[in-house]
């Protein structure tokens, strides 16, 4: 049974990210990504950390065993046992904020509007499924629609996160960019990437 919450667009987000994840093989595991120095390994523990990254703020425990920042690329179990549980607990812990007040985040900007911290965290789980399909062939999981809702909460928390690696540079418009693009170029991805050249 899959964890939800009152916010929509981190269901949607989560639900990307797990989607992205059942299929993996082991072959898969050790793809590079348009997460330039991490394979897809590296991006699921990284994906997971970040979630409990936000677990940890809002509840005050249960956060990540190691740096999100720093993957070891190395799985214990399978992708779905790493993933999971820690969109299960993000969900919990978002479902107990009030959506009129404020929500901590494990952020420099510290506690945001209760929306903006969701969206931070869907912004998170969304992006990475988009990274771990593209490293493996299939389809983007990211459309326009869940893309329009994110792209105003990367525009408020994102240009500070530059400065630590947490985002490349922003890339140039398209003329034709659907909302899915803009967004990935404004967190420094090429929408076109592929992991075969």
């Amino acid at each position: 049974m899959n964890a939800t919450t009152t916010w929509t667009v981190l269901d949607r987000a989560h639900a990307a990210l797990r989607d992205a994840t059942t299929a993996l093989t082991d072959a898969d595991l050790g793809r590079p990504t348009p997460c330039a120095e991490w394979t897809v390994a590296q991006v699921l523990q990284h994906a997971a950390g970040d979630q409990l990254a936000y677990v940890a703020a809002i509840t005050g425990h249960d956060g990540p065993d190691d740096d999100p920042f720093a993957p070891s690329g190395s799985l214990t179990g399978s992708p779905a046992e790493l993933v999971e549980p820690t969109l299960a607990a993000s969900a919990a812990a978002f479902a107990t904020v009030d959506p009129s007040g404020t929500a901590p985040t494990p952020l420099p900007h510290g506690a945001l509007p209760a929306a903006t911290a969701v969206g931070a965290a869907a912004l998170d789980a969304a992006v990475h499924a988009w990274d771990v399909a593209v490293a493996t062939g299939r389809p983007a999981l990211l459309d326009d629609e869940l893309a329009a809702e994110l792209l105003p909460v990367a525009r408020a928390i994102v240009e500070p996160l530059r400065q630590y690696g947490a985002y490349a540079p922003a890339l140039a418009a398209g003329e034709q960019d659907g909302a899915a693009a803009q967004l990935l170029r404004y967190l420094g991805r090429d929408p076109e990437w592929s992991a075969v050249s």
